[in-house]
């Protein structure tokens, strides 16, 4: 999943992502904002794995490659 971020002109970050319909969120720093999106992600798709007969997502390993895309 891709999360776009950008910082708004009253100074806190927002991330939303074309891949999760509805994840939208708000942080005072970057860090914040992206564990702000991991939660809701989280409960997105967990919501969406019930409404559609219990799909898991698939373990995370060792190591992964975490896109991040900030706008400066």
């Amino acid at each position: 999943m891709n999360l776009h971020i950008e910082k708004l002109p009253e100074g806190v970050y927002l991330a939303t992502s074309d891949e999760i319909q509805g994840l939208v969120a708000q942080g005072r720093t970057i860090q914040e904002t992206l564990e702000i999106a991991r939660d809701v992600a989280r409960k997105l798709l967990e919501a969406q794995s019930e409404r559609e007969g219990g799909q898991t997502l698939p373990s995370a390993g060792d190591a992964f490659d975490y896109p991040l895309i900030v706008n400066a």
